[in-house]
């Protein structure tokens, strides 16, 4: 069975251009080959600034909204957040998603496909690094820059992709799916089917 791959749409915001990047970049990891490849919407999560009594490393989780983005982390063997770029850093949806669990997120590795203006949200990705460095992840020096994002959309608002673009996308999955696989054996492999916390057992992740 390949390992499953989970493409994060990171922004939450009204009107945002991360769908359509995503869906982009979903399509390609699926015609790569190395994953089975699942796209999530932190926005169908609808995480509130957290808010859980108790330290996620303890997994002792209360709210449904928790222990559905647990269900969801804890399924996947390897991530792509697709991100914007807000004032140098990633989205705050990002940022707190990212802090809402713990053992979920290790020895998990990840990549990034950024996207804003000039810079291609390459900023955010460098801060998002430090903070998934924390919760044990491998990030992928390889990336995806999409620089000047709105011109790469067509008249439907689909993201149009180019050459270098694609060889980028290639090369961050080339060396995700090696880690990947050499970082499955850190885990335990019931991770995937164990109940987190004591209070409740997992729930589905919502469609």
């Amino acid at each position: 069975m390949k390992p499953q791959l989970h493409v994060v749409i990171a922004s939450t915001r009204p009107g945002r251009v991360g769908p359509a990047v995503a869906r982009w970049f979903s399509d390609f990891a699926a015609r790569h080959n190395s994953f089975e490849v699942k796209l999530v919407d932190l926005a169908d999560f609808k995480l509130p600034i957290y808010d859980e009594p108790r330290h996620p490393a303890m997994q002792q989780y209360e709210h449904a909204h928790t222990k559905a983005w647990s269900a969801s982390v804890a399924a996947a063997d390897a991530f792509v957040f697709v991100t914007p770029e807000y004032n140098f850093n990633p989205p705050p949806a990002l940022v707190n998603a990212l802090n809402y669990v713990y053992r979920e997120w290790n020895y998990k590795a990840c990549g990034f496909v950024s996207y804003g203006g000039v810079s291609g949200g390459m900023r955010a990705v460098q801060m998002a690094k430090q903070l998934v460095t924390t919760l044990k992840m491998m990030p992928m020096v390889e990336g995806v820059a999409v620089p000047m994002v709105g011109q790469s959309l067509d008249g439907e608002g689909a993201f149009v992709s180019n050459e270098l673009i694609d060889h980028s996308a290639q090369q961050m999955l080339d060396e995700l799916s090696k880690w990947t696989g050499a970082l499955a054996s850190l885990r335990p492999q019931e991770a995937k089917t164990a109940d987190v916390g004591t209070t409740a057992p997992l729930v589905a992740t919502p469609a």
